[in-house]
């Protein structure tokens, strides 16, 4: 096996940890010996031994002077877990090799610093775009500390996610809808407007044994959830936000959803509208790192337009339903010029079922630049 062979089993591995670590990175580790594996681990859970710890765990034999493949720069603080710099030179570990360099002003090179003062060889960077790729969430959110916001719907060949009467189950098909379900499992959290569920009465839950439902997030500018929706009914099985902007007469309903479990945030901008802006940077100190927007319309517009989303998810179905009337993703105003267009570059396209599903990355500004500059 090559370098490339270990560190791919090494992202392997981090993904196993997919939906379980946040609000921390997904994270693999492979100690090699003599041309073989003697110990391999990943970071499984939020609270619970890192990648390389559990690595060492698991050793076969001594590893001193084996090498140790990891997707993210060790840790070298105290948090939940001691720091994995100590038990790497523990074992007398004499090669670490790094895919992605962590952001974490905790780290950010303090690791690597501290191994190579201790004598270790260490090499960075290697294979880090595929490293990189593991833990988009994680270093918006350690940078940031707001929620990294991914915009899904389903829609068909002609752009439409639902018919002029507002029907629109369903577009996809099972595997696409079932891929949704895991979806929800990735992101710590989900949002839709007031309209979603007034129109649908979702739960917003995951329905596949063994995967972790988000905590849910409604945006309801004048608090008008009914009390008898499925989302109020299940808001202590099922951790819940609402977040409202008129404070006018909700002052009694406020206390009722309250007492049935509802957390409710005041986030009014100018116009007693939720300030999406000011609401991500509270779910952010509430320790939400991820979001899955699945809104309709007119949330779409005001997130996109808020600047807080960073990647969209849409699946597109093989169908046509038209008309002028009909639904579509994005709703709002509007823009005049092809030139006022959000940008985005894709990341990845791939078939589900009889589905496409497309990957796109939000570009700011200077990234906008920086592809042009390219072309």
């Amino acid at each position: 096996m090559t370098d490339q062979d270990y560190m791919k089993r090494a992202i392997e591995l981090a993904k196993k940890g997919e939906g379980w670590t946040n609000p921390n990175p997904m994270v693999g580790a492979v100690i090699v010996k003599d041309g073989r594996i003697i110990g391999e681990g990943y970071h499984a859970r939020c609270g619970e031994l890192h990648a390389e710890r559990n690595a060492i765990a698991s050793l076969t034999e001594s590893a001193e002077g084996a090498t140790l493949y990891v997707t993210l720069e060790p840790c070298c603080h105290y948090g939940k877990t001691p720091p994995c710099t100590e038990a790497i030179l523990e074992q007398k570990i004499k090669k670490v090799v790094i895919g992605s360099r962590d952001p974490n002003p905790k780290v950010a090179g303090k690791g690597a610093k501290i191994l190579r003062d201790a004598g270790v060889t260490v090499v960075e960077d290697f294979m880090r775009d595929k490293c990189d790729e593991l833990n988009p969430i994680f270093f918006h959110y350690i940078t940031t500390k707001t929620p990294y916001v991914v915009m899904k719907y389903a829609m068909t060949l002609d752009g439409k996610i639902a018919t002029k009467t507002g029907a629109s189950k369903w577009i996809t098909q099972e595997a696409a809808r079932r891929e949704v379900q895991y979806m929800r499992h990735r992101y710590m959290g989900i949002m839709v407007g007031i309209g979603t569920v007034l129109a649908d009465d979702p739960m917003l839950n995951v329905r596949v044994e063994g995967l972790k439902s988000p905590v849910r997030i409604i945006c309801d500018s004048k608090l008008r959830i009914p009390l008898d929706s499925q989302i109020v009914k299940s808001a202590r099985e099922y951790r819940t936000i609402v977040a409202y902007a008129d404070p006018e007469n909700v002052e009694k309903k406020k206390e009722i959803l309250q007492t049935m479990g509802v957390e409710t945030v005041f986030c009014p901008d100018m116009k007693k509208h939720v300030n999406l802006k000011h609401l991500m940077e509270h779910l952010g100190k509430e320790n939400i790192d991820s979001i899955l927007l699945e809104g309709g319309g007119t949330l779409n517009d005001s997130a996109l337009r808020a600047g807080v989303v960073q990647e969209v998810q849409a699946f597109i179905a093989p169908k046509i339903f038209g008309g002028t009337g009909s639904r579509t993703p994005v709703d709002g105003i509007g823009i005049e010029l092809p030139s006022e267009a959000a940008v985005l570059k894709f990341k990845d396209i791939c078939q589900i079922g009889e589905d496409l599903k497309i990957t796109c990355q939000v570009l700011r500004k200077e990234q906008e630049e920086s592809c042009l500059q390219e072309l």
